[in-house]
């Protein structure tokens, strides 16, 4: 079931997982990561850890300006049944209670969340998180300056270099709301 979304973000198969890795049942879990897992327990531990750091950061960025929009919401879902090959249900449960906990704890989870998704995800698990992030942010077609800052946060925490950053960045320029306030700029 998950093995499309680690695969798509570049986690090595299932029988390489551990080799030459700090295992993952060593890495701290915070309370928001445990209790998805704990709505996801059908899932290797590792798996769901992952999953449930993952959706905990993509409801980080959609909280950043102090609420999740609807649409933000559907992204969420719909990244988390596409990519980690959720059912419906299961994307809605994980996507509520990532945005629950991320509105209840974030100013005491939020770094540790991102310390945790540092220590488990590869270079590339870490670059498909920034365009999912941008992604959720772009929901409404417009990033808004308090989202895109939270991404490069994200970003940092993360230990991705300014460059990577910034070549998923461009990526979604044309939704960011800062350069569509610039003299010139073309309106959509």
């Amino acid at each position: 079931m998950m093995e499309s979304l680690l695969a798509l973000l570049g986690f090595p198969p299932k029988s390489a997982r551990c080799k030459g890795r700090v295992a993952a049942h060593a890495v701290p879990e915070t309370e928001s990561v445990r209790k998805i897992v704990d709505a996801i327990g059908n899932l290797e531990p590792a798996q769901a850890r992952f999953l449930a750091a993952f959706a905990y950061l993509l409801s980080r960025v959609a909280n950043a300006d102090r609420g999740t929009s609807e649409e933000e919401f559907k992204v969420i879902e719909r990244i988390l049944r596409d990519k980690g090959n959720l059912t419906d249900e299961q994307a809605a449960l994980v996507a509520e209670i990532a945005c629950n906990q991320t509105v209840l704890f974030g100013s005491t989870e939020n770094f540790l969340v991102g310390r945790e998704f540092d220590k488990i995800a590869t270079h590339e698990q870490k670059i498909a998180l920034l365009h999912c992030l941008y992604a959720v942010s772009a929901a409404d077609k417009s990033i808004s300056s308090t989202e895109d800052h939270e991404i490069r946060r994200i970003s940092r925490e993360l230990k991705l270099d300014h460059e990577g950053y910034i070549a998923v960045r461009l990526a979604y320029r044309e939704h960011l709301a800062v350069l569509k306030k610039m003299p010139g700029a073309k309106r959509t």
